[in-house]
């Protein structure tokens, strides 16, 4: 069939259910109604179909579908010929759907809107991961998420082959210009954070002279923003391994391989998650 397993995927998605975007995505569609062009098929009649993926992509978002009929309809039954993480070739069956043709009908493209956008984010991630084989940089995404799918967008990016930042606001700070301004200095923000809770402390710098100050207020981790590649190049060596060393902006899959090549630990893209084009699936009866 095509399919390459990848063994990486470093955490399952969270549990479904009413707190997985579906419920959401299902009233989009019904609005506590009805189908009515589903309507046009016996409500007895029975039907069998496939969904299948018109380009190559690493799949993601299996459990999403299967969530969306389990809500619509429990008999529905779905044999899955690939896992969240496989890469499939162009033109493959992904899975095979059985029950009531209105139940098909009226689920297929909520299904297919999950199925199509965690597929994406996990296939230009597994893209940029590509580009640093060889390297120990690992990829970051960051939390420029579809709001109310973050969990959802983060978990594609594990099948993908990347490494999840912050899930929100609570498991890190990450002191940023505004927090700095509002501080009066990085200093004073990582000394207060220190104060606060024993979390990673990240400084996003804008330049060599803040760097120098973010390590010797005993950061952990500083995020060079948007640094050329000459000023990353001298980063490094001003860090010499004191604190571990993020890249974050104008980052792009023609320049990243050159960026991982400098020394520094991490790289992150938003646009794994924000720039998604959808990947091509669709959903076909069998006649």
């Amino acid at each position: 069939m095509g399919f390459k397993t990848k063994k990486n995927i470093n955490s399952s998605p969270l549990p479904l259910g009413e707190g997985s975007g579906v419920r959401v995505a299902i009233d989009e569609d019904l609005a506590g109604q009805q189908d009515i062009t589903a309507l046009l098929v016996p409500e007895d009649a029975k039907a069998k179909a496939y969904v299948i993926c018109r380009e190559e992509a690493i799949v993601c978002g299996i459990e999403w579908v299967n969530e969306v009929f389990r809500q619509l309809d429990k008999d529905i039954k779905i044999k899955w010929k690939c896992e969240d993480g496989n890469l499939i070739r162009e033109d493959n069956v992904v899975c095979e759907l059985e029950g009531k043709a209105r139940s098909l009908l009226t689920g297929e493209r909520t299904a297919l809107n999950f199925l199509q956008l965690l597929s994406a984010t996990a296939t230009v991630t597994y893209q940029y991961v590509q580009k640093l084989a060889g390297t120990s940089v690992k990829l970051l995404d960051s939390r420029k998420t579809i709001p109310g799918l973050r969990a959802a967008q983060k978990y594609a990016v594990r099948c993908g082959g990347g490494h999840n930042h912050r899930m929100g606001l609570y498991d890190a700070f990450l002191i940023k210009e505004n927090h700095i301004r509002a501080c009066g200095s990085i200093s004073e923000a990582v000394a207060a954070a220190r104060n606060i809770a024993k979390k990673q402390i990240e400084v996003e710098v804008e330049d060599l002279i803040q760097l120098q100050e973010a390590i010797s207020a005993g950061a952990d981790m500083v995020m060079l923003d948007n640094f050329g590649i000459d000023e990353v190049r001298e980063a490094v060596m001003i860090n010499k391994g004191k604190v571990l060393l993020e890249v974050s902006g104008n980052v792009s899959l023609d320049n990243i391989r050159n960026i991982a090549q400098l020394g520094v630990d991490f790289i992150s893209v938003g646009a794994l998650t924000k720039n998604v084009k959808a990947i091509d699936f669709s959903m076909q009866f069998v006649t």
